[in-house]
């Protein structure tokens, strides 16, 4: 697929076609820039209706590392989301000065920082985790396990294969799609909620721009055309959006496999969230030490810059400050101040340093691959995080949750009277029920036929069950699945 490079900008700030029905109707695809709501540019409307929007307040309730902690200060999406916004806010304003010639428009102008380059990047880091499922990556994998349990029938017979009331399909889910289930991942998730998901009265979503969307394509490429490491390792959007991925990459040039430049920012400021915040919140567990991560950073000579600069401030605070838990309060505001300062210098150097491959589209290692600071971070939080026994008990309480809830939900999709009528009655009661709990707007979006982009019935069962199970949060999953469990399989006559 080629481009009139002319007529596309990887700056677009063109919204979708409206879907307008009637004798007028006509595709409203107008170039919004530069227009202004009153203040604010298209890039910052872009950033209020992710920040106002119910997915974003959904991830107050979905896990980071801890699930369902009981301390205020330990880190939940919503909050780790913030702070990916905020640094790649910060790495976007130091690359912007120190790489400005590839920031410009085809007429030689500038992109603005304050109205293009900072609001892109705050809708990205903001919105970047939405399509995450209950307990995070292990809910991912919950996800998949279960359509892997069940592929030797459920993408082509109504049931399970052995059973005497088993049919085989006529419209069967392609190989190529049985991945997208499989394999499921919050970040396609993440697309199809923010451009078909939410309620609009076009079927346009949040009726994001072009720029907005693309730079929060982390993976670009589908499914099918997955390949090694880096940015191609995972499918990037579900078959269900192509047609907007298409519509997307039609207005600012980009290609499959192409990622928007500031995509790569994002990456790497979720690559340091990850590293030093999540070494933050076992810090202030208690779980381990200021002092037991200098010794840990002590260990790599590659990090003897950064240790002697934490050195010299533990022992500023040891001189001055007698109280053990202030003393200890006070190292760890030091060494988070210290460790994101290194790595947001490291990336943004590194953006600079590539910038002639990032924005010709050539780049394939991550900003933060070079850094060993980053590393040795992640090894103390796997260590002392994700492999902690608290952590790994609710991740398996959560699973067994996620694979309940999911049995339950594909009951009540399936047992119904009419095979090809989504809508129609459910045959036993406890379907009704569970059938009744469905969003109506999910239901919209696989029922209705002018949002289906010929799609099979069968996978538009399938990701109705997957939109309804990963939007829920953390505490409701589990409070669904023991009322769910307690009610008894009853059919009706």
């Amino acid at each position: 697929m080629s481009f009139d490079k002319t007529k596309t900008s990887i700056w677009s700030s063109k919204r979708r076609p409206r879907d307008i029905q009637g004798e007028n109707a006509q595709e409203q695809d107008v170039e919004h820039e530069p227009s202004y709501d009153n203040h604010r540019s298209i890039f910052q409307q872009d950033y209020d209706r992710l920040l106002f929007s119910a997915p974003v307040r959904r991830l107050s309730d979905k896990t980071q590392v801890w699930p369902m902690d009981e301390n205020d200060g330990v880190r939940t999406r919503l909050t780790h989301s913030h702070e990916v916004a905020n640094l790649a806010r910060s790495i976007g304003t130091k690359v912007y000065y120190g790489a400005k010639k590839h920031f410009s428009h085809s007429d030689g102008s500038y992109v603005s920082l304050q109205e293009t380059i900072q609001p892109l990047l705050l809708a990205s880091g903001l919105g970047h985790d939405l399509g995450n499922p209950p307990f995070g990556h292990q809910g991912e994998a919950a996800i998949g396990n279960w359509f892997k349990s069940r592929s030797a029938w459920i993408y082509t017979y109504t049931s399970e294969a052995k059973s005497a009331k088993s049919e085989e399909l006529d419209d069967k889910v392609s190989k190529e799609q049985r991945s997208e289930f499989e394999s499921f991942d919050g970040n396609p998730q993440t697309l199809r909620l923010i451009t078909t998901l939410q309620s609009h009265i076009d079927n346009v979503g949040l009726d994001l721009s072009a720029a907005t969307l693309a730079t929060g394509l982390k993976y670009a490429v589908s499914y099918e055309n997955r390949k090694g490491d880096g940015s191609l390792k995972k499918g990037g959007y579900f078959s269900s959006e192509k047609n907007i991925v298409d519509w997307l990459r039609s207005k600012t040039g980009l290609q499959e496999g192409q990622r928007h430049p500031l995509t790569w920012i994002m990456e790497a400021c979720d690559d340091i969230a990850y590293s030093v915040l999540d070494v933050d919140d076992v810090l202030k567990k208690g779980m381990i030490s200021p002092n037991d991560v200098l010794v840990f950073l002590r260990a790599n000579s590659d990090n003897k810059d950064i240790v002697d600069d934490i050195e010299i401030k533990f022992q500023l605070v040891e001189k001055r400050i007698e109280n053990l838990d202030t003393n200890r309060d006070i190292k760890i505001e030091y060494l988070r101040a210290l460790l994101i300062g290194n790595l947001v210098s490291h990336a943004s150097a590194e953006f600079v340093n590539n910038a002639d491959n990032i924005f010709d589209f050539t780049n394939s290692q991550a900003l933060m691959d070079s850094s060993s600071l980053c590393d040795s971070l992640k090894k103390i939080a796997q260590q002392t995080a994700f492999n902690h026994p608290s952590v790994l008990k609710a991740e398996a309480i959560g699973a067994e949750a996620i694979d309940g809830l999911m049995t339950a939900f594909w009951s009540a999709i399936c047992n119904r009277k009419e095979k090809d009528d989504l809508l129609s009655r459910r045959l036993s009661a406890r379907d009704k029920y569970v059938f009744s709990l469905i969003s109506p707007n999910y239901l919209y979006h696989a029922e209705n036929k002018d949002c289906t982009n010929g799609l099979s019935l069968r996978y538009r069962e399938l990701r109705l069950l997957t939109d309804m199970v990963s939007g829920m949060t953390d505490s409701f999953a589990i409070r669904l699945w023991e009322d769910l469990r307690s009610i008894p399989y009853v059919n009706c006559t």
